[in-house]
């Protein structure tokens, strides 16, 4: 064998022996990628826990949230603040996002609630029933008419409304015992909590660990209730949309479901 081609052979030689040791000593880096996600205010306890687990499953990740209303959240979206993931209280504001441009996919019913009348614990004017609500005196509080909470507790106030055993303008004295008007579900809460008002209507979630000990709940008959439907999707311009997506397969794993199931919301509805 010629010197020549020798000295071939050891360099390719060394040259592979080179790379192979340099993949090595290379370690596998991890990127890290923080995830923003618009979600309704009732969302924020079980969104919590959930952004948590998401960190813990994907090394290097961060999930910060913008709790508010749905209808403040799809606000900011239609003005172009950047997002990840929005989770809805109601589907009019996710569609609002739809037609905005902001959405990417199509949105998926994740969940459900319901509604209940809460009062102070002490229940200083004696509200026994939903009907007492348009007692002369009592101090009502809900949210702005365009918050998703509002919208359900008119349709509600509706239903009773027009059944027999409530009067045709229940509706009418109820909100005459308006007091304030709310942002969202989470500041309606604490008004009641706080005593600044006598009672007020909130989703069945609503009702965490933190105040259960501080208000009394008073249940809607069913028949006259309202099944709130909760969708999410990604957003359009997300910075990690494989991210954005493994969050929105958490919520729907039974893992996920099972942690929403703990703070108080319904199973996710029939597709």
């Amino acid at each position: 064998m010629s010197n020549k081609r020798l000295f071939l052979i050891l360099f390719l030689l060394l040259w592979l022996v080179g790379c192979g040791s340099s993949t090595a000593s290379t370690p596998k880096s991890t990127e890290a990628v923080t995830l923003t996600v618009f979600a309704a205010s009732s969302l924020t306890d079980a969104f919590t826990e959930l952004g948590q687990l998401l960190e813990a499953q994907h090394a290097g990740t961060t999930v910060q949230f913008n709790f508010a209303s749905s209808s403040d959240l799809a606000t900011q979206l239609a003005e172009g603040a950047p997002g990840d993931v929005f989770a809805s209280a109601n589907t009019r504001q996710m569609e609002n996002a739809v037609a905005d441009g902001r959405i990417v996919g199509e949105p998926v019913n994740f969940l459900t609630n319901s509604l209940v009348v809460i009062v102070p614990a002490d229940n200083p004017v004696g509200i026994e029933s939903l009907a007492d609500l348009a007692n002369e005196g009592v101090k009502f509080v809900s949210a702005a008419p365009d918050v998703p909470i509002r919208g359900f507790t008119d349709q509600m106030l509706d239903n009773a409304a027009a059944d027999p055993a409530y009067s045709a303008d229940f509706k009418t004295a109820v909100l005459a015992n308006l007091v304030s008007e709310e942002a969202n579900v989470r500041q309606l809460a604490a008004k009641v909590v706080l005593g600044e008002a006598d009672a007020g209507v909130v989703y069945k979630s609503d009702v965490t660990p933190d105040i259960a000990d501080q208000v009394q709940v008073i249940e809607i008959p069913d028949a006259l209730n309202v099944i709130a439907v909760y969708p999410m999707a990604a957003i359009n311009d997300s910075v990690s949309p494989e991210t954005a997506q493994a969050f929105l397969d958490l919520i729907l794993s039974d893992e996920g479901q099972a942690i929403l199931a703990k703070w108080g919301f319904g199973p996710r509805p029939e597709q």
